[in-house]
């Protein structure tokens, strides 16, 4: 099995729209991958609702992905399938970060 992770700040502005109203569009459009990509066997995603100040002035990040794959092949034809594509698109122009984790259990 195979879990990947990612975790997005986005810009206070972006698209027309603030942080919040493009985390929902995201949280939203990754619910909606569900049952339309093989392989991809769970995916949950959501704001954070505990944001707080961290030591050096940054603040935690704001969305959260978790998707569950039976292999890595599930997950490069997660990563590569259209509709996910879609998504990945809108996320680079309402983000500043990213960081993700890959790994198997």
């Amino acid at each position: 099995m195979i879990r990947h992770i990612v975790f997005w700040k986005l810009k206070s502005e972006a698209e027309g729209a603030s942080a919040k109203e493009n985390g929902q569009k995201m949280v939203d459009a990754f619910h909606a991958l569900a049952g339309k990509i093989p392989g991809l066997l769970s995916i949950e995603s959501g704001l954070n609702f505990n944001k707080a100040e961290l030591g050096n002035g940054d603040v935690e990040y704001d969305v959260a992905l978790d998707t569950t794959f039976h292999t890595k092949a599930a997950l490069d034809i997660y990563q590569n399938h259209p509709e996910h594509l879609a998504i990945v698109s809108f996320v680079k122009k309402v983000v500043t970060e990213r960081h993700a984790v890959d790994f198997e259990f």
